[in-house]
Protein backbone atom coordinates (compact mmCIF):
# COMPACT_ATOMS: atom_id res chain seq x y z
CA UNK A 1 0.00 0.00 0.00
CA UNK A 2 0.89 3.62 -0.73
CA UNK A 3 0.78 5.91 2.42
CA UNK A 4 -0.38 9.69 0.78
CA UNK A 5 -0.84 11.02 4.28
CA UNK A 6 1.31 11.00 7.43
CA UNK A 7 0.82 12.67 10.10
CA UNK A 8 3.43 12.43 13.37
CA UNK A 9 3.05 13.98 16.62
CA UNK A 10 0.57 16.79 15.48
CA UNK A 11 -0.48 19.82 18.44
CA UNK A 12 -2.77 22.37 17.69
CA UNK A 13 -3.79 24.51 20.57
CA UNK A 14 -6.16 27.62 20.76
CA UNK A 15 -4.84 29.71 23.22
CA UNK A 16 -5.06 27.46 26.82
CA UNK A 17 -6.99 24.67 24.46
CA UNK A 18 -5.64 21.92 23.36
CA UNK A 19 -7.47 21.25 20.04
CA UNK A 20 -5.25 18.40 18.54
CA UNK A 21 -2.67 16.91 21.14
CA UNK A 22 0.22 14.91 19.77
CA UNK A 23 -1.83 12.84 17.24
CA UNK A 24 -0.08 10.30 14.68
CA UNK A 25 -1.55 7.67 11.43
CA UNK A 26 -1.03 7.29 8.54
CA UNK A 27 -3.15 7.16 5.16
CA UNK A 28 -3.18 4.67 2.23
CA UNK A 29 -3.87 5.15 -1.35
CA UNK A 30 -7.46 4.31 -2.36
CA UNK A 31 -9.47 3.71 1.30
CA UNK A 32 -11.98 5.74 3.16
CA UNK A 33 -9.92 6.90 6.07
CA UNK A 34 -12.79 7.49 9.00
CA UNK A 35 -11.94 10.79 11.81
CA UNK A 36 -14.63 10.15 13.81
CA UNK A 37 -15.34 11.79 17.38
CA UNK A 38 -18.20 13.97 19.23
CA UNK A 39 -17.69 17.53 17.97
CA UNK A 40 -15.10 20.17 19.47
CA UNK A 41 -13.11 16.72 19.62
CA UNK A 42 -10.13 18.23 16.87
CA UNK A 43 -11.48 16.39 13.96
CA UNK A 44 -11.85 19.49 11.40
CA UNK A 45 -8.70 21.19 13.27
CA UNK A 46 -7.06 17.87 12.25
CA UNK A 47 -7.60 17.92 8.41
CA UNK A 48 -7.83 21.83 8.31
CA UNK A 49 -3.89 21.48 8.93
CA UNK A 50 -3.93 18.45 6.54
CA UNK A 51 -5.78 21.02 3.94
CA UNK A 52 -3.18 23.68 4.89
CA UNK A 53 -5.75 25.86 6.47
CA UNK A 54 -4.38 25.70 10.07
CA UNK A 55 -0.47 25.80 11.17
CA UNK A 56 0.38 23.33 13.26
CA UNK A 57 1.92 24.21 16.61
CA UNK A 58 4.48 20.85 16.58
CA UNK A 59 4.50 18.15 14.41
CA UNK A 60 4.89 17.13 10.82
CA UNK A 61 2.47 16.63 8.15
CA UNK A 62 2.77 15.46 4.73
CA UNK A 63 -0.15 14.80 1.75
CA UNK A 64 1.11 13.45 -1.55
CA UNK A 65 4.50 13.98 -0.29
CA UNK A 66 3.72 17.68 -0.29
CA UNK A 67 4.01 20.20 2.64
CA UNK A 68 0.61 21.59 3.46
CA UNK A 69 1.80 24.82 4.67
CA UNK A 70 4.67 25.75 1.88
CA UNK A 71 3.15 23.64 -0.67
CA UNK A 72 -0.49 24.43 -0.32
CA UNK A 73 -1.04 25.84 -3.75
CA UNK A 74 0.43 22.65 -5.21
CA UNK A 75 -1.48 20.57 -3.12
CA UNK A 76 -4.82 22.57 -3.52
CA UNK A 77 -4.64 21.19 -6.99
CA UNK A 78 -4.87 17.43 -6.09
CA UNK A 79 -7.11 17.57 -3.30
CA UNK A 80 -10.91 18.00 -3.07
CA UNK A 81 -12.76 19.21 -0.27
CA UNK A 82 -16.54 19.52 0.74
CA UNK A 83 -15.81 21.36 4.33
CA UNK A 84 -18.47 21.87 7.49
CA UNK A 85 -19.26 25.06 6.83
CA UNK A 86 -19.43 25.01 2.92
CA UNK A 87 -22.19 27.59 1.27
CA UNK A 88 -22.70 29.38 -1.83
CA UNK A 89 -24.21 32.31 -2.85
CA UNK A 90 -28.26 31.03 -2.92
CA UNK A 91 -29.16 33.14 -6.29
CA UNK A 92 -25.97 30.86 -8.34
CA UNK A 93 -27.27 28.43 -10.50
CA UNK A 94 -26.24 24.49 -10.05
CA UNK A 95 -24.08 24.94 -13.80
CA UNK A 96 -23.02 28.28 -13.07
CA UNK A 97 -21.58 26.69 -9.70
CA UNK A 98 -19.46 24.35 -11.62
CA UNK A 99 -18.21 26.55 -14.12
CA UNK A 100 -17.45 29.09 -11.27
CA UNK A 101 -15.29 26.52 -9.38
CA UNK A 102 -13.63 25.00 -12.83
CA UNK A 103 -12.14 28.43 -12.87
CA UNK A 104 -10.11 27.74 -9.70
CA UNK A 105 -7.57 24.83 -10.89
CA UNK A 106 -4.92 24.85 -13.72
CA UNK A 107 -6.95 21.49 -14.73
CA UNK A 108 -10.07 20.27 -14.05
CA UNK A 109 -12.52 17.68 -16.10
CA UNK A 110 -15.73 18.34 -17.66
CA UNK A 111 -18.42 19.36 -15.44
CA UNK A 112 -21.01 18.54 -17.65
CA UNK A 113 -20.70 14.47 -16.91
CA UNK A 114 -20.57 15.22 -13.17
CA UNK A 115 -23.87 16.59 -13.59
CA UNK A 116 -25.32 13.51 -14.64
CA UNK A 117 -22.98 11.22 -12.96
CA UNK A 118 -24.17 12.97 -9.39
CA UNK A 119 -28.07 13.33 -10.09
CA UNK A 120 -28.02 16.81 -11.00
CA UNK A 121 -28.75 16.87 -14.33
CA UNK A 122 -32.49 18.25 -13.87
CA UNK A 123 -31.31 21.19 -11.32
CA UNK A 124 -28.90 22.24 -13.85
CA UNK A 125 -30.79 25.58 -13.75
CA UNK A 126 -32.03 25.89 -10.46
CA UNK A 127 -30.64 28.06 -8.20
CA UNK A 128 -28.81 26.31 -4.72
CA UNK A 129 -31.68 28.01 -2.80
CA UNK A 130 -33.99 25.59 -4.50
CA UNK A 131 -32.09 22.82 -3.85
CA UNK A 132 -32.80 19.69 -0.95
CA UNK A 133 -30.83 19.01 1.27
CA UNK A 134 -29.33 16.06 -0.10
CA UNK A 135 -29.65 17.79 -3.60
CA UNK A 136 -26.67 19.96 -2.02
CA UNK A 137 -24.42 17.60 -0.81
CA UNK A 138 -24.25 16.42 -4.26
CA UNK A 139 -23.32 19.47 -5.49
CA UNK A 140 -20.46 20.23 -3.25
CA UNK A 141 -19.02 16.62 -4.04
CA UNK A 142 -19.60 17.06 -7.54
CA UNK A 143 -17.24 20.86 -6.60
CA UNK A 144 -15.12 18.53 -4.71
CA UNK A 145 -14.47 16.27 -7.84
CA UNK A 146 -13.83 18.87 -10.30
CA UNK A 147 -10.16 18.96 -10.24
CA UNK A 148 -10.21 15.23 -10.41
CA UNK A 149 -8.62 14.94 -6.66
CA UNK A 150 -5.96 12.17 -5.61
CA UNK A 151 -7.88 12.68 -1.77
CA UNK A 152 -11.03 13.79 -0.92
CA UNK A 153 -11.88 15.50 2.50
CA UNK A 154 -15.77 15.50 3.39
CA UNK A 155 -16.26 16.91 6.56
CA UNK A 156 -19.70 16.06 8.54
CA UNK A 157 -21.20 15.23 5.15
CA UNK A 158 -24.92 14.01 6.02
CA UNK A 159 -25.04 16.52 9.71
CA UNK A 160 -29.00 17.72 8.76
CA UNK A 161 -30.11 15.59 6.65
CA UNK A 162 -33.41 12.75 6.16
CA UNK A 163 -32.18 9.21 6.80
CA UNK A 164 -33.16 8.81 3.48
CA UNK A 165 -30.88 11.01 2.32
CA UNK A 166 -27.97 9.82 4.59
CA UNK A 167 -27.99 6.73 3.00
CA UNK A 168 -28.14 8.07 -0.28
CA UNK A 169 -25.10 10.01 0.30
CA UNK A 170 -23.54 6.96 1.50
CA UNK A 171 -23.49 5.32 -2.17
CA UNK A 172 -21.95 8.60 -3.48
CA UNK A 173 -18.77 8.22 -1.32
CA UNK A 174 -18.38 4.90 -2.13
CA UNK A 175 -18.42 5.69 -5.76
CA UNK A 176 -16.21 7.90 -4.79
CA UNK A 177 -13.79 4.92 -3.18
CA UNK A 178 -14.38 2.76 -6.19
CA UNK A 179 -12.89 5.49 -8.65
CA UNK A 180 -9.66 4.85 -7.07
CA UNK A 181 -9.62 7.77 -4.98
CA UNK A 182 -8.58 8.82 -1.19
CA UNK A 183 -11.51 9.50 1.11
CA UNK A 184 -11.14 11.16 4.66
CA UNK A 185 -14.43 11.01 6.30
CA UNK A 186 -14.95 13.50 9.02
CA UNK A 187 -17.93 12.11 11.44
CA UNK A 188 -19.56 12.44 14.74
CA UNK A 189 -21.89 9.32 13.75
CA UNK A 190 -20.57 6.23 14.63
CA UNK A 191 -22.79 4.12 12.33
CA UNK A 192 -21.36 6.04 9.05
CA UNK A 193 -18.00 5.82 9.90
CA UNK A 194 -18.91 1.80 10.89
CA UNK A 195 -20.67 1.46 7.29
CA UNK A 196 -18.04 3.45 5.34
CA UNK A 197 -14.78 3.78 6.59
CA UNK A 198 -12.11 0.81 5.55
CA UNK A 199 -10.44 2.41 8.94
CA UNK A 200 -10.96 4.70 11.22
CA UNK A 201 -9.43 6.67 13.87
CA UNK A 202 -11.59 7.75 16.75
CA UNK A 203 -10.44 11.18 18.38
CA UNK A 204 -11.76 12.23 21.34
CA UNK A 205 -10.66 15.81 23.52
CA UNK A 206 -7.70 16.31 20.72
CA UNK A 207 -5.97 12.23 21.20
CA UNK A 208 -6.50 9.44 19.40
CA UNK A 209 -8.17 6.77 21.47
CA UNK A 210 -8.48 3.91 19.04
CA UNK A 211 -7.15 3.44 15.80
CA UNK A 212 -8.02 0.06 13.13
CA UNK A 213 -10.74 -0.85 10.62
CA UNK A 214 -13.89 -0.79 12.46
CA UNK A 215 -15.03 -4.86 12.63
CA UNK A 216 -11.14 -4.90 14.67
CA UNK A 217 -11.91 -1.99 17.14
CA UNK A 218 -15.75 -4.06 17.66
CA UNK A 219 -13.96 -7.63 17.92
CA UNK A 220 -11.63 -6.09 20.51
CA UNK A 221 -14.74 -5.51 22.68
CA UNK A 222 -14.91 -9.10 23.15
CA UNK A 223 -18.38 -8.29 23.86
CA UNK A 224 -21.67 -10.37 24.01
CA UNK A 225 -24.71 -10.89 22.02
CA UNK A 226 -27.50 -9.76 22.92
CA UNK A 227 -31.07 -10.72 21.85
CA UNK A 228 -34.29 -9.09 22.27
CA UNK A 229 -37.77 -10.06 22.16
CA UNK A 230 -41.33 -10.21 23.27
CA UNK A 231 -43.47 -12.75 24.32
CA UNK A 232 -47.23 -13.12 25.84
CA UNK A 233 -47.93 -12.88 29.28
CA UNK A 234 -47.32 -15.29 31.28
CA UNK A 235 -43.83 -16.29 30.11
CA UNK A 236 -40.75 -16.26 32.88
CA UNK A 237 -37.85 -15.50 31.07
CA UNK A 238 -36.14 -17.10 34.28
CA UNK A 239 -36.70 -20.46 32.79
CA UNK A 240 -34.06 -19.46 30.19
CA UNK A 241 -31.42 -19.19 33.01
CA UNK A 242 -28.68 -22.65 32.57
CA UNK A 243 -29.94 -22.65 28.40
CA UNK A 244 -26.30 -23.48 26.98
CA UNK A 245 -24.48 -20.02 25.71
CA UNK A 246 -26.95 -17.82 28.02
CA UNK A 247 -25.07 -15.94 30.53
CA UNK A 248 -28.10 -13.47 31.02
CA UNK A 249 -31.54 -12.88 31.44
CA UNK A 250 -33.62 -9.93 31.93
CA UNK A 251 -37.10 -8.95 31.53
CA UNK A 252 -39.61 -6.21 31.87
CA UNK A 253 -43.34 -7.07 31.14
CA UNK A 254 -43.11 -8.94 28.01
CA UNK A 255 -39.91 -8.24 26.67
CA UNK A 256 -37.16 -10.18 27.62
CA UNK A 257 -32.72 -9.67 27.01
CA UNK A 258 -30.88 -12.77 26.77
CA UNK A 259 -27.25 -12.33 26.46
CA UNK A 260 -24.91 -15.08 25.70
CA UNK A 261 -21.77 -15.94 23.08
CA UNK A 262 -21.53 -16.34 19.47
CA UNK A 263 -24.06 -19.70 19.77
CA UNK A 264 -26.75 -18.30 21.76
CA UNK A 265 -29.46 -17.64 18.97
CA UNK A 266 -29.60 -21.29 18.50
CA UNK A 267 -29.48 -22.46 22.09
CA UNK A 268 -32.06 -20.17 22.22
CA UNK A 269 -34.14 -20.97 19.71
CA UNK A 270 -33.69 -24.53 21.02
CA UNK A 271 -35.19 -23.57 24.35
CA UNK A 272 -38.02 -21.69 23.07
CA UNK A 273 -39.54 -23.81 20.61
CA UNK A 274 -38.97 -26.71 23.67
CA UNK A 275 -41.20 -24.79 26.13
CA UNK A 276 -43.30 -24.06 22.67
CA UNK A 277 -42.91 -20.38 23.09
CA UNK A 278 -43.56 -18.15 19.82
CA UNK A 279 -41.27 -15.21 20.44
CA UNK A 280 -42.14 -11.65 18.45
CA UNK A 281 -40.08 -8.29 17.74
CA UNK A 282 -37.03 -10.77 18.33
CA UNK A 283 -33.56 -8.70 17.18
CA UNK A 284 -30.22 -9.98 17.86
CA UNK A 285 -28.11 -6.28 19.14
CA UNK A 286 -24.70 -7.11 18.29
CA UNK A 287 -21.20 -4.08 19.61
CA UNK A 288 -21.19 -1.45 16.86
CA UNK A 289 -18.65 1.46 17.13
CA UNK A 290 -20.65 3.44 19.70
CA UNK A 291 -19.99 0.58 21.61
CA UNK A 292 -16.13 0.94 21.39
CA UNK A 293 -16.29 4.67 22.22
CA UNK A 294 -18.34 3.87 25.23
CA UNK A 295 -15.62 1.47 26.24
CA UNK A 296 -12.74 3.71 25.69
CA UNK A 297 -14.23 6.58 27.27
CA UNK A 298 -16.56 5.46 29.55
CA UNK A 299 -19.12 7.76 28.02
CA UNK A 300 -22.08 8.24 25.20
CA UNK A 301 -20.33 10.38 22.47
CA UNK A 302 -21.76 13.67 22.86
CA UNK A 303 -23.28 15.94 19.79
Amino acid sequence: METVIEVKHLTKTYGETIAVNDISFVVERGEIFGIVGPNGAGKTTTVETLMGLRKPDRGAVSVLGLDPQRQRAALAQRIGVQLQEANLPERIKVWEALDMFAAFYGRTIPWEPLLAQWGLAEKRNAFVEKLSGGQKQRLFIALALLNDPEIVFLDEITTGLDPQARRATWDLVRQIRDQGKTVILVTHFMDEAQALADRVAIIDYGRIVALDTPQALINGLKQEHRIVFTTANGFDAQSLIGVNGVTHVSQEGDQVTVSGGDTLLLHLAMALTAQHVMPTDLRVERADLEDVFIALTGRKIRA
